[in-house]
């Protein structure tokens, strides 16, 4: 009798041990976006010496260039991971942004986080759109009268009229189909 109670035991056991490293099976590894610079390579950067061209060769081109200053270069990396219902989430976000003079002379480097982010709210109103809302018997049958036969060749024509090719009006003579033609 006791056989039976030891083997339950370290069955129940190994079925625990087998299912906590389960969970990590199912897991989404996280996804690294953009060019990561590291800080060894932001060190070899000097300001007031470094050109264009040595950023370039050092960390390759920027993710993006400010669009109403392009002596502004800026690089992203993220780190996201998927979440709940599918959504991609950032983990760790780093932002580097070089600011070259009109020469083309590295003159600061600026790193930002995630927290240095400003978060922004979404406008719960609607944008409106001509014509007002339509209501619930207006969508059900709004489609009725926008059918078009015609476009999937049963139209009403009889094979005469047509010189006997049907469907979308064509030419009997193409491909060997008999009939009258022009």
């Amino acid at each position: 009798m006791r056989r039976p109670k030891k083997f339950a035991a370290a069955t129940a056991a190994l079925l625990c041990a087998l299912g906590l490293p389960g969970c990590a099976l199912f897991a989404d590894a996280p996804h690294y976006r953009g060019i990561a610079v590291s800080q060894h390579d932001l060190e070899e950067l000097t300001p007031g010496i470094s050109s264009e061209a040595d950023a370039q060769a050092l960390l390759g081109p920027p993710t993006t260039v400010e669009q109403f200053d392009p002596n502004n270069w800026i690089y992203v990396s993220q780190i996201t991971k998927m979440r709940i219902a599918a959504t991609e989430g950032v983990k760790q976000q780093h932002v580097v942004v070089l600011t070259f003079d009109a020469n083309g002379i590295l003159q600061k480097v600026t790193q930002k986080g995630l927290d240095d982010g400003v978060r922004v709210a979404m406008d719960p109103r609607t944008t409106p759109v001509p014509g007002g809302k339509a209501g619930f018997f207006q969508q059900l049958i709004g489609g009725v009268g926008s059918y078009n036969p015609g476009i999937l060749g049963g139209g009403a024509t009889d094979s005469s009229s047509t010189g006997g090719a049907g469907g979308l009006g064509g030419n009997s003579n193409i491909g060997g189909a008999g009939g009258g033609g022009f």
